[in-house]
Formats: C-alpha cells, structure tokens, sequence
C-alpha cells in the first residue's frame, strides 16, 4: 500500500473511532444495535410515547382523523416529537461522511495528477 492510502486508512480509523457516535452495539453479538434518547423523566417520557400515538392515529386517517374523545389532551406536541427526531439524527456519523469525502476528493485529485 502507498504511504497516502494508509495515511488515508488511518485518518478514516480516527474518525470512525470519534465519531460514530449514534448507535450502541448491544453486548448480545447478534449484530443489534441502540439508539438513546433522553429525557428528564418518566413523565415527559409518557408524553412522548403518548404524541407519537396520536401522530400516528392522525397519520392512519388522515383525512377524517381525530384524537378519541377519551383522551383528556388531544392535541399533540409536534416540537416534542421533533425533538426526539433530532436527538437520533446521526450529526456525528455525517461530520464522518464529510471527513471521508474530503480525504478521497484529496485521493482522487492525486490520481488524476499521475
């Protein structure tokens, strides 16, 4: 291997190392993984879950969808939901996309200089 690609390699190990960052492997081997989110306790937990539910009984009928009357608050916290989106969106895996794109633009302008 030439000296650019393993430094090449070796830049990439770093970066993978700091960060992919989003997901967890379980400890179990069976090629799973965790995402985390967090949150400041089990109440806004239950809230959570329960804007999700009612995201997902508007987006099963959509056209005449309405929370059931039974549930004492109908309206659902869209910014609490997208909250939780953001918390999952793997920021640091794309910064480690960016990073390997830059090192390989870098490669292809050397290749094209030969």
């Amino acid at each position: 291997m030439q000296t650019d690609e393993i430094k090449i390699l070796e830049t990439i190990k770093r970066l993978t190392s700091s960060c992919l960052s989003t997901l967890k492997a379980t400890e179990d081997k069976r090629n799973i993984h965790t995402a985390e989110i967090k949150v400041y306790d089990y109440y806004e937990l239950a809230s959570v879950i329960r804007n999700l539910l009612k995201l997902c009984i508007v987006a099963l009928d959509h056209d005449g969808a309405e929370i059931p009357i039974t549930i004492e608050n109908r309206s659902i916290d869209v910014g609490l939901i997208l909250g939780i989106a953001l918390q999952l969106f793997p920021i640091d895996e794309f910064e480690l996309l960016n990073e390997i794109s830059i090192l390989f633009a870098v490669d292809h302008d050397l290749k094209n200089e030969i």
